[in-house]
């Protein structure tokens, strides 16, 4: 297997759940429904803190120093990412959340093929969708500059994506490396879609599309 493959084979195996992931209903679902500029860019600045913070910790403990180098590029950037949703917020009160089902279970990580695929490229593929949303939310109430802050962000997104899986490319090198790859990655997208479907039903919402 190559990177293409494994994107290829992720994508394909969790199709359901990325599809969903990527409706309208997402931003119901992190918002609670309360689908108001402030709100969405306190849930986009609590995800942006979360992913820096995982990163952080991964930049600090990892052994590759090539992974390592990654890490500390991405943390890097999350920091920028989350400076910049939140000067949009203009609270100087906010004080972020942290954690949640998805980077308790990044943190954990310790292997650097496992935090790569699960960290980079499936928690990227999730934060693309939602990144995506939050672009329709902006164009929707008329509010291009934002919409174009999202449009950066989930661009420097998908670098980051492209980033994990040229690295696993240079670093799996068994069929073995490969499916605890996949594995990992599996579950990142189920605990985000998991999360995404039981905030719905809280609600009375079904996670499935009407057909």
């Amino acid at each position: 297997m190559d990177a293409e493959a494994f994107q290829a084979t992720l994508e394909q195996s969790k199709a359901t759940q990325l599809s969903r992931l990527g409706s309208n209903n997402l931003l119901v679902a992190l918002t609670d429904a309360e689908l108001e500029t402030p709100v969405v860019l306190r849930v986009a600045a609590n995800s942006e803190h979360a992913a820096r913070t995982t990163f952080h910790e991964w930049a600090d403990t990892e052994s590759d120093d090539e992974a390592k180098a990654t890490f500390e590029h991405v943390a890097d950037q999350e920091d920028e990412h989350y400076d910049r949703v939140v000067a949009e917020l203009s609270d100087p009160d906010f004080d972020p959340v942290d954690g949640g089902a998805m980077h308790t279970y990044l943190r954990g990580r310790e292997d650097t093929v496992e935090r790569l695929a699960a960290g980079l490229v499936a928690r990227g593929l999730v934060s693309i969708r939602a990144h995506t949303q939050i672009v329709s939310f902006f164009v929707n109430e008329a509010d291009e500059r934002r919409a174009d802050l999202f449009r950066d962000l989930k661009r420097e997104t998908q670098e980051e994506v492209e980033l994990g899986l040229g690295l696993l490319d240079d670093l799996c090198e068994t069929d073995e490396d490969w499916q605890r790859a996949q594995m990992v990655a599996e579950y990142v997208i189920q605990l985000a879609y998991d999360d995404y479907a039981d905030s719905l039903r809280g609600m009375g919402l079904d996670p499935k599309p009407v057909c």
